[in-house]
């Protein structure tokens, strides 16, 4: 996901987003640091009853973006687990090392201890945490359905990520913060100040592999996408609609930006993810001792 410019790239939306000029920052001084978690950026589960629904955050955010709906569905008698993914939620510097790997592996520990608690799992994200869902679904047929919010599926081109490249071999590591694409006054993103480039070139990398193996999904999709987003652009949703290999549905926010769990339509999303798996899951199921 990557804001762009006609000429330079950087990080926040995909090919078409709303184009701003870059803006460099310093280099982080430190490599070691590991921050205590921001408030409100912690993980969060609840037990409920025996079918589960995973909430994956988005990519410099943390699960403060999420934390509403998670509750939501919670509310609803699922049981629901919302991880922290790494690098995420403390502090910048803490993010610079991490990679797709890191971070599909901290959504794969959080499916398998989930799934192996409950009978059938959904799988609902934001962005970067749409983009591991349909990851998870590829990789693991027994997912249930999985609901995604404006998620990264269609990456970036090969000129857009040679621009990164390029900043990257000059020394730049950061650019201008992605979070808080929201239209609605007064909500605020708690995610990072800055954009780490080498992370957000392995995320657009590993797009692609995602992108081309869509139409092994076969579980139902719920999609939900904003007709203004100015981090994802909506053309990643069209890919989705016509690739994937299940059924899917696809539901337009019409009063909100990326970041629609925060915004106008939360309300609505919350309903439908809601609604979603409990068609899916038949409802959240018994609770188990």
């Amino acid at each position: 996901m990557v804001r762009r410019t006609n000429t330079n790239p950087a990080p926040g939306g995909g090919p078409g987003a709303r184009r701003v000029g870059p803006r460099a920052q310093r280099p982080v001084a430190s490599r070691s640091v590991t921050a205590p978690i921001i408030p409100g950026a912690e993980p969060w589960s609840s037990e409920g009853g025996a079918h589960g629904v995973l909430v994956l955050h988005g990519f410099t955010g943390n699960p403060q973006s999420m934390r509403p709906l998670a509750q939501a569905v919670a509310a609803a008698g699922f049981t629901v687990d919302m991880p922290l993914l790494p690098g995420h939620g403390t502090a910048l510097e803490d993010m610079l090392p991490t990679r797709w790997e890191d971070w599909s592996a901290g959504a794969e520990a959080a499916y398998q201890a989930l799934a192996a608690r409950c009978e059938r799992t959904v799988v609902t994200g934001l962005s970067m945490g749409g983009t591991l869902s349909c990851w998870l679904a590829e990789q693991h047929p027994d997912i249930a359905g999985i609901a995604v919010v404006n998620p990264l599926v269609d990456p970036p081109d090969a000129e857009f990520r040679a621009g990164i490249r390029a900043l990257l071999d000059a020394g730049t590591e950061l650019f201008d913060a992605i979070g808080s694409d929201i239209a609605k006054p007064g909500p605020v993103e708690n995610a990072y100040p800055g954009t780490p480039l080498a992370a957000a070139l392995s995320l657009f990398e590993a797009v692609d592999g995602v992108a081309g193996r869509l139409g092994e999904i076969r579980c139902p999709t719920l999609l939900l996408s904003s007709r203004q987003d100015h981090v994802v652009d909506p053309v990643s949703g069209d890919l989705l609609e016509r690739s994937v290999g299940g059924p899917i549905e696809r539901v337009h926010l019409e009063r909100s930006y990326h970041v629609a769990t925060l915004d106008w339509d939360a309300p609505l999303i919350e309903e439908r993810v809601i609604a979603f798996a409990g068609e899916i899951l038949g409802g959240p199921g018994p609770v188990t001792a």
